[in-house]
């Protein structure tokens, strides 16, 4: 039996998001619908090595300004 995933949103995920809650709300559902359709890998692809650590940089930039 397949076990199903569990969607998590780390807090502040969303912090830079510029739309409504209402299209916050939407985009999270969607974002739930392609996981457990399997549909999201079909919006896959593998990161450049540019891109790949820019977001790295991004991502410990905000768990620096988390921990200060």
């Amino acid at each position: 039996m397949t076990e199903k995933m569990k969607i998590e949103f780390a807090p502040g995920c969303f912090d830079d998001f510029e739309g409504t809650q209402e299209e916050l709300d939407q985009l999270m559902a969607d974002i739930v619908r392609m996981v457990e359709d399997g549909s999201i890998h079909d919006l896959a692809r593998e990161l450049s090595e540019e891109e790949s650590d820019e977001l790295l940089d991004e991502y410990f930039s905000k768990q620096e300004k988390t921990i200060q």
